[in-house]
This record gives C-alpha cells, structure tokens and sequence, in this order.
C-alpha cells in the first residue's frame, strides 16, 4: 500500500505544476514552510486533545470573568462513544492581545491528522501572521501549509498508519472581540445563535454539492454511493476537502478552505458552537442552539450537547466548544418537543 500511495504522491506533485481544472490554489510557499511543524519551539504542555495549556490565557470580559483562563471560560467536551478511539480532537489558544484561535478537527482513517493540526495550526497562523496582516489570507496559507507538511511528514517519515489518515477542520479566529473569521473543510459546522435563531457559519464539503462533485470528476475521482445512500469519494471518503487523505488527493480532494466574516452583534449574538458530525449529524443546527440555551454557562452546555447526542444514538465521537458572547443567556427557552421526542425514541433502543 505504501508503494501505491507513494505513486499518488507523484501524481499529485506532477498536478500541481500543471494548469489542471482540478487545481484550486498554490500550495508552494516560502521554503520555511517546508520544514517539519514539530521542529518548532513547542509549548511546554499539550492535554490528549491539543489545548494549549502552558500558560494562562486571560478571556476578554465578554467571553468570561477577568482572571479567568482560556479553558474555563469556554466550554468543550469530547467523548469516544461506540467507537474504539476517540479521532476527534480540538486546539484554543490566544495569538495576540486582540486575536483568539478556536479550532476543532473530526479526524477518519486514524487520529494522526487530527492530532497533527490541533498541535500545530497556532504555529502556522503565527507564522504567517508575521508576513502578513489580511487574516483571511493568514487562514488560507496556514491550511494549505498544514497539508503540505502533514503529506510531507507521511512520505518523508514513512508512516504507514498516516497514509489512510485525514480530518476536518474548522477553524474561528475571534479578532477584538467583534468579528469571526470563520474557515472550514469537510463537514465539522460552525453555528452562530443570533437572537435565539440558529445560524450556520460554515457549508459542507461532501459529493451532494454539485460544485465539489464536479471537481472530484474533471479530475478522474468518481461517486459511490453506499446502501445508505450516502455518496463517498472513490467509494471511501464522505467528505470532498479535507487534511491529509493523501490517497485520494489526485482525485480532486482539496485543502483549500472556504472562508466567511461575520460582525458580532453584542445585543443579539448569545454563543457560537463549533462541533463534529457525531453531533451535527444526529441533531438540527437549531436544535443544537435550542440545547445550548437551557444551560447556566458553556461548560455545561457542551457536556450536555455530547451527552444527548450519545443519548440519541451517534455511532461516532462527538466533540462540541461552546464560546459565549454579550447575549448569553439573554433567549432561553424550554427543551423543544423535538427532542423530547427523539429523546423518548433514542431511550427505547436500550431497552
């Protein structure tokens, strides 16, 4: 299999030299970009899931009480489930006095991709940042670099394990407490609550867009859809952009993020939720806001968003981070019959 994939790896380089419809972005870069992330200076202490805990974090007063650090201001839970290993992992840590990095990756084929960019991401945002100020810009080069070094590693290293391996990521910059830079690949959502209303950040990277299906073909990938009819690239990836993968990244599956600015709303926006499909996949955006404002602070509300997807049956990991804004609070509301229901549904299965 390693000689295969090493032949993929050819493929690819040959591709992106070439004007090909498939090609999205450049990912040639400064030759600093080519070094290995873990030769950097890392931080002294990393927990299993990449928060960076080495020194504290002091929140802005709108997103906790001052003296409070990064952790205990924002709410995040991670559970295995049904699965053997827990692939999801997630990274927050505080860039400069006015910018703050959330970020959240639902690794697939193995937890080698996830765990590389949640130790790694806040190197290339910092990096980049040092050349330039457009964080939109910033954003883009941190994931096509993060790729590129990740494929580098697997090739370079010979890890036979990472060849499978992949993630989502969906990555929030909060920049002076009053806009979000939101950019994503694959299908982990970003969910505004905006006056009690749910409102999605982020758009799914899979074969049912027309656009990313389209893509996939002009470069010689096909669709298959399984007995769930549920469509997979060459039969074996859910997702059309993604980290890693490096099997199927001559067939169209790119690391180029989709990127969106949002203005907070101080009297209007209550929280934003970031979360892996082991929850957005079993439960509406709104019923996930719905959730969320029944709680009395995010740490709660994130237990609760993971506990209740369990509770209605995800087969996968689920991890959810909960950051508040000015209206927490402000529109809460009763559980929804919804979930009651599902909640009486999803309680029969054990029985």
């Amino acid at each position: 299999i390693f000689q295969v994939c090493v032949c993929f790896w050819k493929r690819l380089r040959v591709m992106t030299k070439s004007v090909h419809v498939c090609r999205a972005v450049s990912t040639s870069t400064h030759k600093k970009t080519m070094l290995l992330a873990e030769q950097d200076t890392q931080p002294s202490m990393w927990d299993r899931f990449g928060i960076w805990l080495d020194e504290p974090v002091i929140l802005p007063p709108r997103l906790g009480n001052d003296g409070q650090t990064l952790k205990s201001g924002i709410g995040y839970a991670s559970e295995t489930g049904r699965r053997k290993q827990n692939e999801d992992h997630f990274s927050m840590a505080k860039v400069s006095d006015s910018l703050f990095l959330f970020a959240i990756f639902d690794g697939h084929g193995g937890a080698a991709t996830a765990e590389f960019c949640a130790r790694n991401f806040g190197h290339f945002i910092q990096r980049n940042l040092q050349m330039d100020s457009d964080l939109e810009s910033v954003l883009m080069k941190a994931f096509l670099q993060i790729d590129h070094t990740f494929l580098h590693n697997v090739f370079g290293l010979g890890e036979d394990k990472a060849l499978t391996s992949g993630t989502t990521a969906t990555v929030v910059l909060l920049e002076n407490e009053t806009e979000l830079i939101v950019a994503n690949v694959g299908d982990s959502p970003a969910v505004l609550c905006r006056e009690g209303k749910a409102e999605r950040l982020t758009e799914d990277h899979t074969p049912r867009r027309k656009d990313e299906k389209h893509r996939i073909q002009q470069c010689g990938g096909f669709i298959q859809w399984n007995s769930a009819g549920e469509p997979y690239v060459n039969g074996r990836l859910a997702m059309t952009r993604s980290i890693g993968d490096v099997q199927v990244k001559p067939f169209g599956v790119i690391a180029q993020p989709e990127i969106s600015r949002v203005k907070l709303q101080n009297s209007k926006d209550s929280f934003l939720i970031m979360a892996t499909d082991g929850i957005s996949g079993i439960m509406e955006d709104q019923e996930m806001c719905d959730i969320v404002k029944r709680c009395q602070d995010p740490a709660e509300a994130a237990r609760l968003l993971t506990d209740q997807a369990l509770q209605y049956g995800t087969q996968d990991n689920v991890t959810s981070v909960v950051i508040p804004f000015d209206a927490w609070g402000k529109y809460k509301n009763a559980l929804t019959s919804s979930s009651f229901g599902r909640l009486m549904v999803a309680s029969c299965r054990w029985v």
